[in-house]
């Protein structure tokens, strides 16, 4: 799947889905590049068909109204929209 890795602190595995034209993923983009943590995001906008599939299954067991940004940590903590705290907190920031 389509996923783009961004070097920094290792905080655990953390994934973002978003849209390349949302500002709220932009800022959540924004938000882990200034502390410095690494993760990976997914554009679901720029996924071809098959691959949007495939990031579609995955997204909706975290999110079933699929909405952007949905943060996802270590594979427990879900986090939906720019929520700046949750998002300190689920990564001991």
């Amino acid at each position: 799947m389509g996923a783009t890795k961004v070097d920094g602190n290792d905080k655990g595995k953390v994934r973002i889905f978003t849209l390349s034209t949302c500002i709220w993923c932009k800022k959540t983009k924004e938000f882990l590049a200034q502390n410095n943590v690494a993760y990976e995001y997914i554009d679901m906008d720029m996924l071809d068909a098959d691959e949007k599939d495939a990031a579609l299954v995955e997204l909706k067991k975290w999110n079933e109204k699929c909405s952007m940004p949905t943060v996802v940590v270590n594979d427990s903590v879900c986090i939906v929209g720019f929520k700046e705290q949750e998002i300190r907190e689920a990564l001991s920031l």
